[in-house]
């Protein structure tokens, strides 16, 4: 499996990612072509700046968008409120919603890239509605800022795309500090619009004054990170700096980004080393029929493992321990959902490093039909072949048998 792990040490914006993953994609035309696809925007309007640079000493790639009259990429300002909210007058030509969003649908680019730029720009017209007190429907976008913004949007899915739609995991988020100064006049750090989409993430602040994280950047952030997590094991296969269009003398303005092929982990005598973390709760006030649904919700949300235990707590009640096998980088949102779903008021965890077989599942066909078999194997010998227990179960009813029949027939 390969891994995007996104640095976010001196925090990210979206020239800052597209800067950052071209350094990772061998062809770095497939961004031009991909945002060419989108037949609703001039060519002529635009010029796409990708050039080798140095900042604090570092190699990276500094990704700009130069428009036909004065701009500087910042995407930071490319949301205004409606008309009489008290921002700019409405007779400057701008972009609603409904007219992005004809944008992208009318283009070539690919179904996935097309729904994930959909969801992204309605993720951000509601940060910017909660903002000015409005509905998503009446936020305009300023001209130059909506063509930085489908650039950067855009251009951030199709990179995606190119990676082959890798697993993404973030580091914190550092915000900055201090203030900025946009079209609504001098707001503090982190803006509005972004402290709205950076709800519920890591952050922290460091570095000398200014914006780190600008709205796109968290926007990005919401949208492709499945965790937040110190690097996950693995083996670094490219890496490479994005650069942003601010000077800091005490850090690089600029976002790393890190490809891991996170399916090589250690070895020790042929089993796989890896870091886990055990989630654990107490409960003694919970209906015992209400663990099957946060069992449920945490396998689906990729849990290695879930299982409870019956417990003595004090003054002699009874009680049921659960406890939830995770990746690291899983922590947060395991939590949240059992801190949703029991009575339990808080989660401990610990991280442990544990041993495990290879495996592998590939669809097999048997007497009964096509079943998903998983071999362990140690040192390449093969050690045991499991069906999976949702398709043994799906054909020993569809044939009507017993699982021990239907188990009996496929190894027969």
């Amino acid at each position: 499996m390969k891994t995007l792990y996104l640095d976010c040490f001196a925090g990210i914006a979206g020239d800052m990612f597209i800067g950052a993953v071209l350094n990772l994609v061998p062809n770095k035309n497939i961004l031009a072509e991909g945002i060419r696809k989108i037949r609703a925007l001039d060519p002529n309007e635009y010029e796409l700046v990708i050039e080798r640079a140095t900042k604090n000493g570092l190699a990276g790639i500094n990704f700009d968008v130069k428009l036909h009259h004065h701009h500087e990429h910042d995407s930071s300002r490319l949301a205004a409120p409606p008309a009489g909210a008290g921002g700019e007058s409405h007779h400057h030509h701008h972009r609603h919603l409904a007219d992005i969003e004809a944008m992208i649908t009318s283009s070539d680019l690919s179904e996935r890239v097309k729904r994930e730029v959909l969801r992204a720009f309605s993720i951000l017209a509601e940060a910017e509605a909660h903002v000015h007190g409005t509905t998503p429907d009446q936020i305009h976008f300023h001209e130059v800022g909506a063509v930085d913004s489908i650039i950067d949007i855009a251009g951030a899915f199709i990179l995606m795309e190119a990676l082959g739609w890798p697993r993404v995991l973030c580091s914190n988020i550092n915000t900055g500090s201090g203030t900025v100064e946009c079209a609504h006049g001098v707001l503090p750090v982190p803006a509005p619009a972004t402290e709205f989409l950076l709800r519920g993430l890591p952050v922290f602040a460091s570095g000398s004054p200014m914006e780190r994280t600008t709205p796109t950047g968290a926007l990005l952030v919401k949208i492709l990170a499945d965790g937040f997590s110190a690097i996950p094991n693995g083996k670094i296969v490219a890496s490479g700096l994005g650069f942003g269009n601010r000077e800091s003398d005490d850090m690089p303005n600029a976002l790393r980004a890190l490809l891991i092929d996170t399916s090589t982990d250690s070895e020790i005598n042929g089993l796989v080393r890896e870091k886990v973390s055990l989630l654990e709760c107490n409960v003694d006030d919970m209906n015992p029929q209400d663990y099957e649904v946060v069992i449920e919700r945490l396998f689906t949300a990729e849990a290695l493992d879930v299982w409870t235990e019956n417990i003595n707590m004090k003054k002699g009640r009874p009680g049921v321990k659960l406890c939830c096998l995770s990746k690291p980088e899983d922590v947060l949102r395991h939590s949240e959902i059992i801190l949703r779903h029991t009575t339990s008021q808080g989660v401990r965890f610990s991280e442990f490093d544990r041993l495990r077989l290879k495996w592998k599942i590939e669809e097999t066909e048997t007497p009964l039909g096509k079943v998903r078999m998983k071999t362990t194997e140690l040192n390449g010998e093969t050690l045991r072949e499991i069906p999976e227990y949702e398709d043994l179960k799906k054909i020993a009813a569809f044939h009507n048998i017993s699982m021990f029949e239907a188990r009996k027939i496929i190894f027969s």
